[in-house]
């Protein structure tokens, strides 16, 4: 049975930190209408606008405090949080492409509710999940790459026994574990670092949930991880 862990590393630097976690097991994630969600993320670019109100953009709150809380371990030179970047293409005067439909629903969320949002296929993690600091040796292969890139010593990293599934806490994520269509069981997260968001954050949860179960069928379960409650089954 496999767990996903908050070690204690990880909240020794972000011990106000809420990470939230939806399970959604049996769901269809093949493709058959792309512009019922090409209208999805369409929607949600409109919505993300009322977070962009300042024009410097490294001054709008949902940036800072992103930006902040990435300072506070080594990165990758220009790592951003997943949140600034989707921010950023929107504020750009770009959409935000169709990549399969549970990417296309958590990146709606995600710009709904300017929080980081991010996906991975529990069917190929190895072992329990963990959030963490990095050994620095986690081998770590991205998208569009067949390279190992491993991650710094003591940076923020999901991983498993294999390795790192995602670098910088939450800037970019494994090959290896990333959502297809042919996903059938997904593990869904939400980050917090703003305690004055806590609402948003629980309604981009029940909302990202909802999304998956109507569009996507299945069974849907949510769990929100904090310092007195560092870890969950994963079903």
């Amino acid at each position: 049975m496999k767990k996903f862990i908050i070690e204690d590393s990880f909240w020794n630097l972000f011990p106000n930190a809420k990470i939230g976690i939806v399970i959604c097991n049996n769901i269809d994630n093949s493709i058959r209408d792309k512009e019922q969600y090409a209208e999805i993320i369409l929607e949600a670019e409109k919505e993300v606008l009322k977070y962009l109100q300042d024009a410097e953009f490294s001054k709008n709150q949902v940036i800072k405090v992103w930006r902040e809380a990435l300072q506070k371990f080594k990165t990758k030179k220009g790592a951003r949080s997943s949140i600034e970047a989707l921010l950023k293409r929107v504020s750009n005067g770009n959409h935000i492409g169709t990549i399969n439909p549970l990417v296309d629903i958590y990146n709606s969320i995600s710009l709904r509710y300017a929080l980081p949002c991010g996906g991975e296929d529990i069917d190929k993690f190895v072992g329990d999940v963990r959030l963490t600091t990095a050994v620095g040796n986690e081998e770590f292969i991205p998208l569009g790459t067949d390279e190992n890139s491993p991650p710094y010593e003591g940076e923020i990293v999901y991983k498993d026994d294999k390795g790192a599934i995602c670098r910088c806490w939450n800037w970019r994520e494994a090959v290896r574990t990333m959502l297809t269509e042919d996903t059938n069981n997904a593990f869904l997260c939400i980050e917090l670092t703003d305690e004055s968001r806590v609402i948003e954050f629980q309604n981009a949860l029940k909302d990202l949930s909802k999304k998956v179960q109507d569009n996507l069928g299945g069974a849907s379960k949510i769990s929100i991880l904090d310092i007195n409650n560092k870890e969950l089954v994963i079903e």
